[in-house]
């Protein structure tokens, strides 16, 4: 730690800890204990049940759940895909170009994501490219909402790239398409996968932009859970919530370790 004081470090766990379990560890564990539970008067949930669980992880729950997979899972290739050309494109150009440019990226998520949704709904609702009622509608707007991240990463990367190992390659005949596939985007893969988990992680959890668009056939998670708790299923609701993280930390730890074998290379 920067701080060799033991008091010192004391005091910034006891700040830490004031701090951290009343506003992220608390809500948790309270999700988290609703879950197992059939009623809540207390201050302790009672009748410990795994029922709530069951109904979690069957039926309509499980085919939310796959919904939310496949969404975040395409949007954020394809947000990691567009997000990495414009920011290669953008190292090309002049500063007040690449400005501009990044802040075309930035526009969706400096909005409210209900905007985005709209905008969405109104873009592609007549043709010649109609998607409402369909579920590229949904991952449309999830991909538009997470490029913006997947753009900032790589930009940020390569600002820190170091250009000897290009000019080397490129000194020894490498042609740019051979530089780009086996130097630049190997040397950017730690920051390649982190964009990817911060894109899914957002994804998995976006609701505002997917109540406005998602069809009958096409339920992400997080639409299920504000369906279940808003008609007063909260314990059931609770389930559902921890098994969407579950899923999510699970997809992040193995994209964690990705990243870091690649840091490795």
């Amino acid at each position: 730690m920067l701080v060799h004081s033991r008091k010192a470090r004391w005091a910034l766990w006891a700040v830490f800890l004031v701090l951290f379990l009343p506003l992220f560890a608390l809500p948790l564990l309270v999700v988290l204990g609703a879950s197992f539970a059939t009623h809540w008067s207390g201050v302790l949930p009672s009748g410990p049940t795994t029922a709530n669980y069951h109904a979690a992880t069957r039926g309509e729950a499980l085919q939310a759940l796959t919904t939310s997979l496949v969404t975040a899972v395409t949007a954020s290739l394809l947000a990691l895909t567009v997000g990495t050309w414009a920011a290669l494109a953008g190292a090309a150009l002049k500063k007040r170009y690449r400005r501009l440019l990044d802040a075309v990226f930035v526009l969706p998520v400096a909005v409210p994501s209900v905007v985005v949704g709209l905008s969405v709904l109104v873009a592609f609702s007549q043709p010649p490219l109609l998607l409402n009622g369909t579920r590229w509608i949904v991952i449309s707007a999830h991909t538009v909402l997470v490029t913006a991240f997947a753009h900032q990463s790589v930009s940020a990367a390569l600002a820190r790239l170091d250009p000897a190992y290009e000019q080397a390659a490129a000194s020894l005949g490498a042609r740019p398409a051979y530089v780009l596939l086996r130097v630049r985007l190997p040397l950017l893969l730690p920051s390649l996968t982190a964009a990817a988990g911060l894109c899914f992680a957002l994804s998995m959890g976006e609701l505002s932009a997917t109540m406005m668009l998602y069809p009958p056939d096409w339920t992400p998670l997080p639409v299920l859970i504000y369906a279940a708790t808003d008609r007063g299923a909260l314990f059931t609701g609770s389930a559902v919530a921890v098994v969407l993280m579950a899923a999510t930390l699970l997809v992040l730890f193995a994209v964690s370790r990705i990243r870091t074998r690649a840091s490795y290379r």
